[in-house]
Parts: structure tokens; C-alpha cells; sequence
């Protein structure tokens, strides 16, 4: 019997601009979608026969005329250009800052992510490479399409994707934890608890949670949404008309703050800081209240602080980076000699960057070691190589079979009405709890191996971290 293909597109001039395909084959359905131009995420489900595959189908296809789509020829609309920060970089006239090493990834660089282990450098290209901080290079992984940026929540990593992904990096492979809407053109995401806000470039904002559904989606008060932040109550939103507070559940509007235009945010236990086009980083209030401001000499791109603010740091885009005490007093002004900073994060002692040329920067912040910066005196750079070839693309689609299901937590994905679903098998969980799981290895009736499950600071739900095998 031979295959039925279906192909439709959705594409509107500034909107969303997208495939749906639909595969019968015998008694088995397919469907891909995703981004004009993109692979698209794949999902096969089977029927008693060719028949109820068909009506499965028709049923689909009509869904998705309904709301707009339209048959199409693969490959004659071509990908969108995914939206990049369009600056001018220009060199910095401060004395050079104490950089102990820095790594050129080879492209421009926004995912930053630094703990006591590690740091992470992602770039447009998709490569994320983890260094040691003595500057070894210790992995690298690639994804799909460029990375805009890396965050964390708890013990799991994310990094957020070109192709409207975003990646678990917690395993051995990067697995896609949440499919964003393809008409998204996200511009920064953060996550606290399984909760995802992504910003993007209309200048909207959306929570998402972790079963990957949306909570609610907003249009929001400016354009370029270039900052999100999570906590435990609240997402803040800085775009072109300053900062917004949404309540995380419903998406309820808690307060505005006009700063200026927002190009950065960072935030801490008690306020958002928000690094904007008016030369300034702007502290807030969890209730949205401005308490102090930081003046820099040029359009601020990045800014970070050491622990509650105790000292602020910015980047700017004439490739100085500053430090600020809490009470707002400029400390020092450096420059990085590798580009503007696009995001930072400091850590020990340590200042990295990474910036438009491409560059993961190391940093020293100590006392001494500016001092000794202020009067000329730098110490000679250590220069660490990217590995000579990039790595594949990451197989994120794909899993292990294995037999052993000793060292690890078994669960299973059910049918809850419509909606694929994991849950815990092994003894001493919630049975009706869900798991986050990866939607791209879910299948009807497979059991899975996972290295071990936790449960939610939000009660109701797991989370599965480290690896996933599937039980044969």
C-alpha cells in the first residue's frame, strides 16, 4: 500500500511561518512540524488498520486547514532569517581588564552558564562548549540552530535554541524539554520550577509549564523583548518601554516601571536589575519600585551581580565592563580587548563574559588584581583553542534500549486523555503524579529508565534528571 502525504503551510508576513506534514503508511500515521525551513519534531502513532489511520488523518489536516494552513510545495518558501541583536561593537578606551584566559567559540556568543564546576559558552552556531575553569576544554555538544541563551533550574541546565527548542543538558545528549510555538521568535527564557517564561522579539511573553504547555501568553507593553526572569511569585519582562511583573499563574499584570529601553536583566533574591539603552542598569524592587540606578558611559548589553548585589557589573557596547558598589558608586571601568560583553556572570572572584566577537572570558575581579589592572598592569592571556572540528548535531530524537532496569527509576507513558503522559512505576513515588519528560522519545505503552527523579518545588509533579534509556 503506498504512503499519503499531506503537506500544508502557515506563513503570514510578520507572524508565524510554519509546516504541518501528515504521513499514512499502511496502519501507521506521522506527523511533522516546525519551522518552514526546519527538520520539525516527528510523532508516529499506529492504528488497527489503514483505514482509522486515514480518518485519523483527515481529522488533523482539517484541524489544521481550519486555522489557516494551506497546501504547499516543500522547499519553496524558504527559512525565515532568525532575528539577531544588530550592533555596532567598537573598542574600548579604558585600560585592559585583568583577563586571566579566554576561548574563542567562533561565533557571537549570549548563552553564558557558570557554577562551581564549570562554565558553559553557547554561540550562533549552536555549539556549547564547557570548559574547566582552568580553561580546559572538557565537552562539546551542538545544537540545531544558534543558542540564545543557558539558564538553570536547580540541578537541571537549559539552553534555549534558534529552532524554538529548548534543550535539557543534563544528560549525556541534549534532549528538548519545551517546544516553543513556531511563530515565536524567542529573544531570552529563564526558568524557576518547571516553569518556563520566554520573551521574545514582538516584545510578548509567555510561561509555559513542564509538561510544555502554556500557561498563558501575553502581547506585553513594548517590542524586543530582550529580558525574562522567574522567580517562586512572579516573571519579569523588560522591552522597549521598561520593566513589566506578570503573575506566573495567571499572567495578571502586577506592576510597570518605565527604565528605557531593556537590553539585559539579571536578578537576584530581592530585585530585578535591568541593563538598558539609556546607559544605565536600573535596580528594582520585587514590586516593581526603581531603587537605584547605575551610570555607564555608553548603551548597556549585559550586567550581573555578586551575591544579593553586593557589587553590579555591566557590559557595554564599546567593550568596557564596570563594576558598581551597592550604593551605586562607580568602582572601576575596564576593557574586555574581546568584544562587547552580550551576557555575564560572576562567580568567586571571577567576571565571565562572553561577547560579540565570540569570546568566553575569564576575568580576574579581585581587589589586587584590578588595581593592578587600573595601573597598566595585566597578566599575559592565555588563549585556549576550539577544538579543530565541531561536533555532529545532537542526536536529541533518539534513545538507548536497555534490558537493566536496576540502577535507575523505571516509568511509562500512558494515554490521559489524548495527551501522552509519564509516570512513576517504581515503588515509593506518586502514581498520579506526571514526569517531565522529553515529548520527542514519548511513546504509547514504553517504559523508560531514568537516573533518578525528584520531585517538584511546586509540588504536584517530577522531574526526571540524567540520562533516559528505554526498557525493552
Amino acid at each position: 500500500m503506498s504512503q499519503e502525504t499531506t503537506y500544508l503551510e502557515l506563513s503570514e508576513v510578520d507572524g508565524a511561518h510554519k509546516f504541518y506534514e501528515v504521513v499514512v503508511d499502511n496502519t501507521a500515521m506521522t506527523v511533522r512540524y516546525g519551522r518552514i525551513g526546519d527538520q520539525g519534531q516527528v510523532k508516529t502513532a499506529s492504528y488497527p488498520d489503514n483505514t482509522r489511520a486515514r480518518a485519523a488523518a483527515a481529522k488533523k489536516i482539517g484541524e489544521k486547514i481550519r486555522k489557516g494552513y494551506a497546501p504547499a510545495t516543500p522547499g519553496v518558501r524558504q527559512k525565515r532569517t532568525v532575528s539577531r541583536r544588530q550592533i555596532v561593537s567598537t573598542r574600548s578606551t579604558a585600560r585592559t581588564a585583568p583577563v586571566l584566559w579566554r576561548y574563542a567559540s567562533g561565533a557571537p556568543a549570549f548563552g553564558i552558564f557558570v557554577d562551581g564546576q564549570s562554565c558553559m559558552v553557547g554561540n550562533e552556531h549552536g555549539v556549547i562548549t564547557t570548559l574547566g575553569h582552568d580553561a580546559r576544554v572538557l565537552n562539546q555538544v551542538r545544537l540545531p540552530d544558534g543558542v540564545k541563551c543557558i539558564v538553570a533550574d536547580d540541578a537541571w541546565i537549559y539552553a534555549g535554541c534558534d529552532d524554538g527548542n529548548v534543550y535539557d543538558l543534563s544528560g549525556k545528549v541534549p534532549r528538548a524539554a519545551y517546544a516553543i510555538a513556531p511563530e515565536i521568535d524567542i529573544y531570552w527564557l529563564d526558568i524557576h520550577d518547571g516553569v518556563l517564561g520566554v520573551s521574545d522579539a514582538d516584545g510578548g511573553i509567555a510561561a509555559i509549564d513542564h509538561e510544555d504547555e502554556f500557561l498563558w501568553r501575553r502581547a506585553g507593553r513594548g517590542r524586543s523583548a530582550w529580558m525574562v526572569r522567574c522567580d517562586t511569585d512572579a516573571l519579569y519582562h523588560g522591552h522597549s518601554q521598561g520593566v513589566t511583573g506578570y503573575d506566573w499563574r495567571t499572567g495578571r499584570e502586577l506592576w510597570h516601571t518605565p527604565t528605557g529601553s531593556v537590553l539585559f536583566g539579571w536578578q537576584e533574591r530581592t530585585a530585578v536589575f535591568a541593563g538598558t539603552g539609556t546607559r544605565e542598569v536600573v535596580r528594582l524592587r520585587k514590586d516593581g519600585r526603581a531603587e537605584r540606578t547605575y551610570r555607564c558611559d555608553a548603551p548597556v548589553f549585559s550586567c550581573a551581580t555578586a551575591e544579593e548585589g553586593r557589587y553590579v557589573f555591566a557590559g557595554d557596547s564599546q567593550s568596557s565592563i564596570y563594576c558598581f558598589d551597592q550604593a551605586g558608586t562607580r568602582l572601576w571601568k575596564l576593557g574586555t580587548g574581546c568584544g562587547s560583553a552580550y551576557s555575564m556572570q560572576y562567580h568567586d572572584e571571577r567576571l565571565y563574559v562572553v561577547t560579540t566577537s565570540g569570546h568566553l572570558a575569564c576575568i580576574d575581579a579581585s581587589e589586587p588584581a584590578i588595581r593592578a589592572a587600573e595601573a597598566g598592569s595585566v597578566p599575559e592571556v592565555v588563549d585556549v583553542k576550539a577544538p579543530v572540528r565541531l561536533p555532529e548535531p545532537a542526536a536529541w530524537s533518539t534513545v538507548e534500549v536497555t534490558t537493566d532496569d536496576s540502577d535507575g527509576v523505571v516509568v511509562q507513558c500512558v494515554d490521559d486523555g489524548g495527551r501522552l503522559r509519564i509516570h512513576v512505576l517504581s515503588s515509593g513515588y506518586h502514581r498520579d503524579w506526571s514526569v517531565q519528560f522529553p515529548k520527542g522519545i514519548r511513546e504509547p505503552g514504553a517504559r523508560y529508565l531514568v537516573t533518578e527523579v525528584r520531585e517538584s518545588g511546586r509540588g504536584g509533579f517530577y522531574r526526571a534528571y540524567g540520562d533516559i534509556r528505554r526498557l525493552r
